[in-house]
């Protein structure tokens, strides 16, 4: 028995730590550094009164470079079960940087922090002070997590099991409580939620659909989509040709436009059936961009690299939100309301947001139908659902279809918001972000689709006024969290189906 429980127990770590090899580790990660920070950002050409001035920045280099030194000379004492040294320096040096930093932003003058700052900006110094916040964190979870059993691993990864399912269950319902309220508070409190709050989260929003579209494709059904956006954007055409050539309004494209993006995923779907993993990946990108191409030089049907403008808006059953006119029924009008155009922009955001969760009504519904069932088994192992009956190309077609038919839906949506689409707005970027909510959130999981669109959509548009630094800011938080929750924000969720009910026979 002892040695069944010595052999089940996790092993500890490496406690043989080479200090010579760390320095040179370390010194290997701050050249790298060194040389990147010094070819893009450490000299610069300024625009001065009568010509330009080249100006150097060498000194900020050189401080990012001794910063990723040490934080690599962190990372292996953390790899090898060295946590003392790491939780007194990351406390000291975030605690100092903090310190000083809370004492200028209160004196609105730089003092001392010239002297103990590494950065000339404050907002990388806070960034800095933030890694050791977080590298402290890791070293005291790491130091609390040391010598203990496998059976209280158990124990506690049960009992995180257990509130992440209390906390699943209470999470969805107050988002979407929170989601229906939201737009009045721009009416009652408009020092909290201004129109710039609104655009972003009716962005938002868009991408959460987009996500729980793609969660269909990558979460449930296990098929690697890296051309996800080029739905996206046959929807948009296909809404904003129809309603500009047949002068169809937005709730009859609507359908149309889902339609022939579910018909773009099933061509996409047949010549791909026999394709798995990486090779999947590659021909789903190559089909991505062969849109945008499509759609850039076939000039004469998609207006080519100009897009195409004047999309009509969207009507509440036929009534536009336009200013009040005698000869037509409007909005405004019909209520005796003064003309204001951000009723226009809550319309959208209500709109929107029935979009998103019906697709999310739609998604939770049909993962417990057999398709859904289906979807999942392939995505477990391809090999054992032939055995069982399942027919792999019908069940990866319907995937494709139906994952494409949300984003078409999204993409129209998308096309009215805006007024205007251009192929420039289908990059591959976009698809890469999509992926990202996806696999942040966690694979099929709906909640962590949310929380991983807020985080990577929302927070880069809060935080927009940091200018050049909030991407940087915005990397290193998702460095933070792929390391701390590397499976996903909401990695857990309960099986489909249970074929031993709690309570009853014990198991899932």
């Amino acid at each position: 028995m002892a040695e069944a429980a010595a052999a089940a127990a996790p092993a500890a770590p490496s406690r043989s730590f080479d200090a010579r090899a760390a320095l040179i580790e370390s010194a290997k990660v701050a050249f790298v550094v060194l040389v990147l920070a010094a070819t893009m950002v450490g000299v610069e050409i300024a625009d001065v009164t009568g010509g330009h001035e080249v100006r150097t920045r060498f000194g900020q280099v050189a401080a990012a470079a001794g910063v990723a030194f040490a934080a690599r000379y962190v990372l292996v004492l953390l790899r090898h079960g060295r946590h003392g040294p790491v939780l007194v320096g990351a406390g000291a040096i975030a605690a100092l940087l903090i310190g000083v930093l809370a004492v200028e932003w209160a004196t609105g003058q730089r003092t001392i922090g010239r002297y103990l700052l590494p950065f000339e900006n404050p907002v990388m110094d806070w960034v800095l002070a933030a890694i050791a916040l977080f590298l402290f964190g890791r070293a005291a979870q790491l130091r609390r997590l040391e010598g203990r059993t496998a059976s209280a691993t158990e124990a506690s990864e049960a009992r995180w099991g257990d509130r992440g399912r209390w906390l699943i269950r209470w999470l969805g319902p107050a988002f979407f409580g929170f989601g229906l309220v939201f737009p009045f508070l721009f009416f009652i409190a408009p020092d909290i939620v201004d129109r710039r709050m609104l655009d972003i989260a009716v962005l938002v929003l868009t991408y959460i659909m987009l996500g729980w579209g793609l969660n269909i494709v990558v979460g449930l059904a296990g098929l690697l989509d890296l051309g996800y956006v080029a739905f996206f954007a046959v929807g948009a055409y296909s809404y904003a040709l129809l309603a500009d050539n047949f002068s169809l309004g937005f709730w009859i494209c609507l359908p149309f436009a889902g339609i022939m993006s579910a018909f773009a995923g099933i061509l996409l779907g047949f010549p791909v059936l026999r394709l798995r993993g990486d090779y999947l990946a590659i021909v789903t990108l190559g089909f991505g961009e062969m849109i945008r191409i499509i759609l850039l030089n076939w000039q004469a049907f998609t207006g080519g690299p100009n897009g195409l403008s004047g999309i009509p808006r969207p009507t509440l059953f036929g009534i536009p939100f336009e200013e009040p006119d005698e000869d037509k029924l409007t909005f405004h009008g019909l209520l005796g309301l003064e003309f204001d155009t951000s009723h226009r922009i809550v319309f959208m955001y209500f709109l929107i947001f029935a979009l998103a969760m019906l697709t999310n009504a739609f998604t939770q519904r049909i993962r417990r139908l057999p398709v859904g069932r289906a979807w999942e088994a392939l995505r477990e192992d391809e090999i054992a659902s032939r055995s069982l009956g399942i027919n792999p190309t019908n069940t990866k077609l319907t995937a494709f279809a139906i994952g494409a038919m949300f984003a078409g839906f999204a993409g129209s949506f998308a096309g009215t918001r805006l007024g205007f689409i251009a192929p420039e707005m289908f990059t591959f970027l976009e698809s890469a972000v999509i992926v990202a909510i996806v696999v942040l959130g966690g694979f099929g999981s709906q909640l962590g689709v949310v929380l991983a669109a807020i985080l990577l959509i929302g927070l880069p548009e809060v935080f927009r006024e940091l200018k050049d630094f909030r991407m940087v800011a915005f990397g290193l938080a998702m460095v933070g969290i792929m390391l701390w929750r590397p499976s996903g924000l909401i990695s857990h969720r309960d099986p489909t189906i249970r074929l031993h009910p709690a309570g009853r026979g014990g198991g899932s």
